[in-house]
């Protein structure tokens, strides 16, 4: 089967010199791009209903730029002034630089793990004392909550952005050779959208272990997966793949 046209269900990059625009005129296909997923920030009025004070903390927890954003938001739209004695424990260092966006950046106040979050828990543990806040989206890893009881911080989970599923109803899903996933939701979305969707000859790649077991129980077959120590990107794996096929095709002719 000719792979002629691919949805990828992201955002569109905005860098002409994407992997993904390489892959387009190198295998001469067609690449689009659509959220299947959404994010809403949670309105003051809603969050209230959480019980949560904000300031009865002394540190937050940041995973993403996304939590950065929506806490700082939040707090503006409460008019909450967040002390400049609040410490801050970020994932990666990429999330601690971009906190400066929002506070000075200070060694005694921000701390930043390795891209894991069991990375950061020993420097956690150092602050037992304090009172953590984990702001998340409804849709959060388990891991997280686990490490922090298993260690016996005192924490609050506060959910300050909702990751929902996209309107879909304008793309014509059965027109595409691929569909490319990066989350369990984005399969769920897929369902939502086309509740009578039959795969058929349509190849599926997906991104991460999670998402490959939310494609399989979902009945789907897959077909492209990463990061693999071959492909450590999705585009890596969608090239070999096409490469793999276009190989397959030329000897059978031959």
């Amino acid at each position: 089967m000719k792979v002629k046209k691919i949805l990828v269900s992201q955002p569109k990059p905005k860098l002409e010199n994407s992997p993904y625009w390489n892959i387009q005129k190198k295998f001469n296909l067609k690449i689009d791009f659509h959220k299947f997923i959404r994010i809403d920030g949670v309105k003051a009025r809603e969050f209230r209903k959480e019980r949560i004070n904000i300031l009865e903390h002394n540190a937050v927890i940041f995973t993403s730029r996304l939590s950065v954003d929506h806490f700082f938001r939040i707090c503006t739209e409460m008019r909450i002034r967040v002390p400049e004695s609040m410490k801050y424990f970020c994932v990666s260092e990429s999330i601690a630089y971009y906190l400066q966006k929002y506070v000075r950046y200070r060694k005694r106040k921000i701390f930043s793990g390795e891209k894991k979050f069991k990375d950061l828990m020993g420097k956690i543990e150092k602050y037992k004392e304090d009172k953590f806040l984990f702001p998340c989206s409804n849709i959060h890893k388990q891991e997280i909550p686990k490490l922090l009881e298993k260690n016996k911080i005192k924490y609050s989970i506060a959910v300050i952005y909702k990751t929902l599923c996209s309107n879909l109803s304008n793309i014509d899903i059965n027109k595409y050779d691929m569909l490319v996933f990066f989350s369990p939701l984005g399969i769920e979305s897929l369902f939502k959208n086309f509740p009578d969707y039959k795969q058929e000859d349509s190849i599926v790649a997906v991104f991460g272990p999670t998402t490959a077991k939310s494609v399989k129980k979902a009945g789907l077959t897959l077909s492209i997966e990463a990061p693999t120590p071959q492909a450590p990107s999705m585009t890596m794996a969608i090239e070999q793949y096409l490469q793999k096929m276009n190989k397959k095709s030329k000897n059978k002719k031959n």
